[in-house]
This record gives structure tokens, C-alpha cells and sequence, in this order.
């Protein structure tokens, strides 16, 4: 009877909690952290994507001259730039397609100019839109010039900027530009099945055998994470070059393309796929493998029923991301590429090269599509992840097995000897004296201040960019994580918030790097007085690296039992007072991994602020490019060293100074 009333009993109005301080603290923070996302990364992106489709043509119609006798008087007769044009067919309708920085001499018009000649000339802008250079005097008025000859040779027409999609029908007509995707492509996947296939039966050997030394071998395995991706290139050509030590086993083939890019690229993505299939294989059930020797199936058929879909995942999950680190990374095929072109080094050619940036913006937008599909693919497939290990689950324990143990350590042997063989070319190519008439030892090639494209300032610039990434953004990517995890209700902007923080995982450095020159390089745009400087060196290192942070933050803060937040209400304790008190120091694992992770990719980045450093601000990473760019390859191999030494001696402090601080703040774990 009561439930029938109930019923019938009208709806009444949703009633909506009160906001508190605490909630609006949190909803403010999370808008200022939302807003430097956008600043950083949305903006710069949409000035990149202007870029690329804007077009830059000479207008003729919009230019007027007129020509005196040789005695200086005009009779008054005007023709425009284009009728003159189409008298003397000076240029051709492909002459008149240029970039942003285009100029046109506009003494071609005359055939029998001569800047010796009594004749005058008189130029103007038929339009508001007509602009042209006397010297470097911009005219955009109206008004006629008067020139003389000599000075009339000096007049330059500049193009009119439109919108459409020139720029991507010029790039795809273009055969040397629209290989470079082929070739991109096909060394992305042949790159991803090589290393995936390597960097699985690693950690099968590592978690499903009873071999020795795993420790060391997973200790190697992670030494390429150390290294900027250049450093490989320059030991392969010291292996493999037209000098190189072991140049006989390459049987005529050369290391300069294809195969170089694709034994270097497996040499810095091999800890990505390890790490990721290592975490699969970790978690198996054991149940599984003693149902399958119950039902008397061979080793080959369990490992095909059992192991594989098992891994599944993470072996999807590693090759995505081998697939997206290869296709975008630019170091490596620039020191070893040889003349192989892929969009990466494209990029680098045409704003560097040739200072076509809306070419360059265009390439970004093409090696963004296979990006953003590999990250969406990758995000689809895990969203269908399920859990493998229930309450119930036995964790799987390896048997001893001689054979199988001694097969697979000689396998991790020869993977190690691989990883230690290249960084100890690099290491024997910097205390070398001059490759390969004098072997003798010595320190000179550590010299960088006598060498051309960068100095030991530039080895203390990478620190300082390293430590203040580290600091600002782990602080930055924690709170932001930490706003986004623990705020009440506010559904629709932490959902806009995560969509942010996902989005600069599948933004090429490259990419990132153009779109900050677009953005940041206008001098209509506030902002633009940190061009140059270090602070947008550390903006940019900060927002190419948010996501992992930001997802490792999101791991540790999952873990945190939403009660501490209504315990704090409850003794009506500020949320800040709880963050800085409580979830800090509980979190402190994540916070110290997330720091050593900004720093280590901050000493190895190039692709994100290749374009961006300054003569003041140039970096260690980009030292090793100029230099090995000035053909100084010793020294450049040199300062790569540098970076390896400092990042594995940061590893080390990081553990140490972990291990003290986590025995203080993380004491209540051990009880």
C-alpha cells in the first residue's frame, strides 16, 4: 500500500548539494591547470593547423607601374603587373605560388631594363591588399614611387596570404615529399615487429625461466631510455660506416638508410616494449598451465592457447607504442637517415632547410593522422582489457629447466651485448683520438667549447632545463591529477580536463616544436616575450610528457580510499590541509617516479625543442646533433656520454635519496 502511494507521489525538484570553499578551490585550481593545457597545447596546435592551410600567391592585378621616356616624362599609360606579365611571360603560373617570406623582382616585366638606364619608373598598390619591398621599406599604401632605374631593380612584390588547400595538393604532387610517408611507414612497422618480437622473448626469458642474473639484465635492458635516440645512429656508423669497424659484414649493403634507422630504432624503443610486455607476463594464473599439462597439451600449444592470449595486450599496447615512438622520432634518421627521407626529418628540412613553414605544417598534420590513429587504436584496445588475476588466482612460478634456462640466458646475452656493444662503441668513439688513423686515447673530444655547435654551457643548459621540468612539472602534473581524480561532481570539465591531458601522447614532438614557433613567435601574442628563453623550453618538455605523468599520478591516486576526503569534512579540515598532509606522502612513490621520468626525457628530448632553443639556451641533445651536423662525430659522441652519465647518475641519487625519504614518509607502510 505504502509503495503504491509512493507511486503516485509526484516528482519532486532535483536538489543540488551546496558548493563549499573546499569544492570551488578545487574547481578553480582545476580550471587554471585546464586553462595552461589549453595555452600550451590546444592553441599552439590550431595556429599550427591555420598554418598549414594557408597560402601565399603573387596577386599581379594588384600591382600598377608606369614607364617615363628616356628623357623622364610619363604619358600617363598604366599597366598593371599581370597584363605586363602576360606580354612577356617573365613567369609562369607556378612562379607565382610562394610562401610566407616570397619575393618577386619585378624588373623581369621589362625585357630591356638596364639599372644604368635614364628611365623612370612608377610602382603602386592597385589594392589595399598589395604590398612590395623598395629595399627594406615595405609600401602598402596606394600612393605611386617614383624611382630611378638603379634604385627600381631593388623593388621586390610580396604574395597575399588565402585559405584553402594548396599547400596539401602541392605536398601530395610532390614524389620526394609523398615518399617520405611510404618510408616512414614501412620502417615504423618493421621497426615494431623486430623489436616487439625481441623485447618479448626477453621478457619471457625474464619471467618464465629460472636463468641467472635477471636483475642485471633488466638493468640493461633500460640503458637506451639513458640516451638521446641520436647516440645509436653515431656507434652504427663508427660499426658499420665507410670506416667502420665491422663495415665488412654489411656486404656491400650501407648503413646510411633503411637498415641503420631500423637497428637503431630498435635500439631505443627496445625498454618501452620490454617494460610493457614485462608488466603482461608478470600476472599469469598458474591454474592455467597446470589445466593445460592435465589435459597433456605440448609447450608449443600452451604457449599458443595460454601465454599468448594472455599477453595479449600488453603486446598490442608495446607495438602501438614502438609504432609511435619510430614514425615520430627525428634524431636518429637524421644522423644515420643518409638520403632515406621520412616526415619527421621533412619537417625539420623545409622550416629549418628552407624556411617553408607552412610546409613544414603541413607535413605535422600528415604525421599526426598516423599518430593519433595508432594512439586511438591502442586506448580502444585496452578499454576492452579485462582483469586476469581473481581472488582465487595462483600466481604462476617458473620450474627450473637447464635447457630451457640456459637457451634463454644466452638469448638475454646476446640482447644484452647488443645494448652494451653500441653504448660502449659511443663510450670508445669519445676517448678515441682521431678515428681510425690514431687510436691512442684522450679526453679532447670532451673539448666542447672548442668544437662548432655547442659548448659545456650547453651540457649545464640540459641540466638546469632537466632539474626545473622536473620540479614544476611534477608539481603541476600531481595537483592537476590530483584535482581532476578527487573533486566532487563537476563531470563535464574533468572529463574535458582528461581529454587535455591524453592529447599530448599522441602529438609528435616535432609537431609540438612547430606549433610553438606559430604560437608563441607572434608578436601580436602576449606570451611572446618567453620565445627563446627557458621557459618555453620547459613548457614545451613539461606538456610533450604530461600524459604518462599524469596517468602514473592517476594510478597512485585511484589507490587512495575516497573516506580520506570525507574523514577531512567530517573534522572540517581544509582539502589542502588533506593534500599536503595525507596524499602527498602516501603518494610520494609516484611523485618521485614522475619527477626522475621529466628529467630523464628532459636531458634526451630534441624533437620537441629543436626549433625552439636560442644561442643562450641551446641544449646537450642538441650539441650532439649540431656537432655530429659540423661532421665533429667524436665529440658529438662525447656529449651524448655526457647525457648518459648524468642521467644514470641521477638514477642513482633518485634511488637512494628515494629509499631514504620513503623509509621516513612511508614507514607507516611497513608496520
Amino acid at each position: 500500500m505504502i509503495a503504491r502511494d509512493a507511486e503516485r507521489l509526484p516528482e519532486g525538484p532535483a536538489i543540488r548539494g551546496k558548493l563549499g570553499r573546499d569544492d570551488l578551490i578545487m574547481r578553480g585550481g582545476m580550471v587554471v591547470i585546464a586553462l595552461y593545457l589549453l595555452v600550451t597545447l590546444a592553441f599552439p596546435l590550431y595556429a599550427m593547423l591555420s598554418k598549414s592551410i594557408s597560402t601565399y600567391s603573387f596577386d599581379l592585378a594588384a600591382f600598377e607601374l608606369q614607364v617615363s621616356d628616356d628623357e623622364g616624362r610619363f604619358d600617363g599609360t598604366i599597366r598593371t603587373a599581370a597584363e605586363l606579365n602576360e606580354a612577356t611571360g617573365a613567369y609562369t603560373p607556378a612562379d607565382l605560388i610562394a610562401g610566407s617570406d616570397g619575393r618577386l623582382g619585378v624588373t623581369a616585366f621589362f625585357p630591356d631594363f638596364s639599372f644604368r638606364s635614364p628611365v623612370r619608373y612608377r610602382i603602386r598598390n592597385a589594392t589595399d591588399d598589395g604590398r612590395f619591398l623598395v629595399g627594406s621599406t615595405l609600401h602598402d599604401d596606394t600612393s605611386w614611387q617614383e624611382l630611378d632605374s638603379n634604385t627600381f631593380r631593388r623593388v621586390q612584390l610580396r604574395p597575399v596570404e588565402t585559405r584553402g588547400l594548396g599547400n596539401f595538393a602541392s605536398y601530395f604532387s610532390t614524389p620526394a615529399l609523398f615518399n617520405s610517408i611510404q618510408n616512414s611507414i614501412v620502417i615504423a612497422v618493421i621497426s615494431t615487429i623486430v623489436t616487439v618480437t625481441l623485447a618479448f622473448w626477453f621478457a619471457y626469458a625474464l619471467n618464465r625461466s629460472c636463468m641467472r642474473f635477471k636483475g642485471l639484465f633488466r638493468l640493461i635492458a633500460m640503458m637506451p631510455i639513458l640516451v638521446p635516440s641520436l647516440l645509436p645512429g653515431i656507434a652504427l656508423v663508427y660499426l658499420f660506416g665507410n670506416q667502420g669497424m665491422l663495415k665488412d659484414l654489411m656486404f656491400g649493403a650501407s648503413i646510411y638508410g633503411p637498415i641503420g634507422i631500423v637497428i637503431g630504432s630498435v635500439f631505443f624503443t627496445f625498454p618501452h616494449a620490454f617494460i610493457i610486455i614485462s608488466t603482461a607476463l608478470a600476472i599469469s594464473d598458474a591454474r592455467l598451465y597446470e589445466a593445460a599439462t592435465a589435459l597433456r597439451a605440448s609447450r608449443w600449444r600452451t604457449f599458443w592457447t595460454v601465454t599468448i592470449p594472455g599477453a595479449r595486450y600488453g603486446l598490442i599496447s608495446a607495438a602501438f607504442v614502438v609504432f609511435n615512438l619510430v614514425i615520430t622520432d627525428f634524431g636518429l634518421p637524421k644522423v644515420i637517415g643518409g638520403q632515406f627521407n621520412v616526415l619527421a626529418v621533412d619537417i625539420y628540412k623545409q622550416v629549418i632547410g628552407q624556411q617553408n613553414f607552412e610546409m613544414g605544417a603541413v607535413v605535422s598534420v600528415v604525421l599526426v593522422i598516423p599518430a593519433i590513429l595508432a594512439f586511438a587504436i591502442d586506448r580502444a584496445v585496452q578499454s576492452r582489457q579485462v582483469a586476469l588475476l581473481s581472488a582465487r588466482s595462483v600466481p604462476f612460478a617458473p620450474k627450473p629447466d637447464r635447457k630451457i634456462d640456459r637457451f634463454f640466458f644466452a638469448y638475454a646475452c646476446a640482447i644484452g651485448l647488443f645494448i652494451i656493444g653500441l653504448l660502449g662503441v659511443c663510450q670508445f668513439a669519445a676517448l678515441v683520438r682521431f678515428w681510425p688513423y690514431d687510436l691512442s686515447l684522450s679526453l679532447n673530444n670532451f673539448q666542447f667549447d672548442r668544437m662548432d655547435g655547442g659548448g659545456w654551457g650547453s651540457y649545464f643548459n640540459s641540466i638546469r632545463l632537466a632539474l626545473l621540468t622536473a620540479v614544476i612539472g611534477t608539481a603541476v602534473i600531481f595537483f592537476g591529477a590530483y584535482l581532476v581524480e578527487k573533486t566532487r561532481g563537476f563531470r563535464t570539465g574533468r572529463a574535458l580536463f582528461q581529454m587535455f591531458a591524453m592529447l599530448p601522447m599522441a602529438i609528435p614532438g616535432m609537431v609540438l616544436g612547430l606549433a610553438y614557433i606559430f604560437f608563441f613567435n607572434n608578436p601580436a601574442n602576449p606570451l611572446n616575450a618567453i620565445y627563446g628563453t627557458m621557459a618555453i623550453l620547459v613548457i614545451c618538455t613539461v606538456t610533450h610528457f604530461y600524459t604518462v605523468s599524469h596517468l602514473t599520478a592517476v594510478t597512485a591516486l585511484k589507490q587512495m580510499d575516497r573516506e580520506f576526503e570525507s574523514v577531512a569534512a567530517s573534522l572540517k579540515q581544509p582539502t589542502m590541509k588533506l593534500f599536503a598532509r595525507v596524499t602527498v606522502p602516501v603518494c610520494l612513490p609516484a611523485v618521485l617516479d614522475i619527477s626522475i621520468y621529466l628529467f630523464v626525457n628532459a636531458m634526451t628530448t630534441v624533437s620537441a625543442v629543436v626549433f625552439l632553443y636560442s644561442p643562450k639556451t641551446t641544449l646537450a641533445s642538441i650539441a650532439v646533433l649540431n656537432m655530429d651536423d659540423a661532421g665533429d662525430i667524436a665529440p658529438a659522441a662525447a656529449m651524448g656520454m655526457m647525457i648518459f652519465y648524468t642521467n644514470a647518475l641521477a638514477r642513482i641519487l633518485h634511488l637512494v635519496a628515494s629509499r631514504g625519504i620513503l623509509a621516513r614518509a612511508q614507514a607507516w607502510r611497513m608496520r
